[in-house]
């Protein structure tokens, strides 16, 4: 796949999930955030399921210890990723949500250097510090009083960092994007399932009032839009893939407007702007100095 196909795919499902954020949001007006998380995550899997059992008749080899051990490690980062951001949504808004969470534009490259010794593209640096100064000026383009639905926020963006790395170590090697995809919605729906049948009310009509968020939420930011990441990150960086995922934080912010009148400041305008000019940093640049250099 080129890797402007594959961007494309990154830049969609940050859109994606983008939308998400309102559904995340207006869920837990019905139920609790772990039963949202399961719930959303068993759908995700049944969308998932019948690609996966496809892409697995066609497999030429069984999936090794390794990539097994990869899945896993994934599965567990998106259910404490994930996590962190739903229950943080209680005390925080979509906008902060989306600016907090797009924090792993920063964290990846970082990670990347520092734990899995990979050195990014020059190009990456710049674009990153755009993204996050477009994020930051989507917020408002002032400092944030953090609450505690902040701080967990936060600490969301780090697991998110680590799904991304992740995601581009086992995505490639292991050629089973699909498995991998699915095995982490089997592993997110487990683990919050059970947590949100211990600790939380679970009433029929609850649940009903959710579904329509439920199933926007396990069809389209879970199902479709982790599918697009783990194809996406075949064919490029994790630190330029995180680039086109944060595009979520402008897409929160414009639908947080719209659907729950969130409002955006002027200065917002500008942070979006940088945002896309540092998508093309990202996509251009290095194609551009590679031909300078042939």
């Amino acid at each position: 796949m080129p890797r402007h196909l594959a961007n494309l795919l990154l830049l969609t499902a940050g859109a994606i999930w983008g939308m998400g954020f309102v559904a995340q949001s207006t869920a837990m007006d019905d139920i609790g955030p772990f039963l949202f998380i399961g719930l959303r995550f068993l759908v995700a899997t049944l969308v998932v399921a019948p690609f996966a059992f496809v892409e697995m008749r066609k497999a030429a080899a069984p999936l090794t210890r390794h990539s097994l051990k990869g899945f896993l490690a994934i599965g567990v980062a998106l259910f404490f990723g994930i996590s962190l951001q739903q229950v943080g949504l209680l005390t925080t808004s979509v906008t902060n949500s989306g600016f907090l969470t797009g924090l792993y534009v920063v964290f990846v490259p970082i990670l990347s250097l520092l734990v899995m010794r990979m050195r990014p593209h020059a190009l990456v640096w710049p674009a990153v510090l755009m993204t996050f100064v477009g994020i930051w000026l989507l917020a408002g383009g002032r400092a944030i009083s953090l609450n505690q639905g902040d701080y967990l926020t936060i600490a969301c963006a780090v697991l998110w960092a680590v799904q991304v790395i992740l995601v581009g170590r086992f995505g490639a090697s292991s050629g089973r994007p699909l498995a991998l995809a699915m095995s982490q919605f089997i592993i997110t729906a487990a683990l919050a399932l059970g947590i949100g049948l211990a600790i939380e009310p679970v009433e029929a009509t609850a649940i009903v009032a959710a579904l329509p968020e439920v199933l926007f939420a396990g069809i389209f930011a879970s199902g479709i839009a982790f599918t697009l990441q783990v194809i996406g990150q075949r064919y490029t960086t994790a630190p330029q893939a995180a680039i086109f995922l944060s595009t979520e934080s402008l897409f929160a912010a414009l639908f947080g407007a719209v659907v729950l009148s969130e409002r955006i400041a002027p200065i917002g305008y500008l942070g979006g702007l940088l945002i896309f000019l540092a998508i093309l940093v990202a996509e251009v640049g290095p194609e551009l100095r590679r031909r300078r250099v042939v």
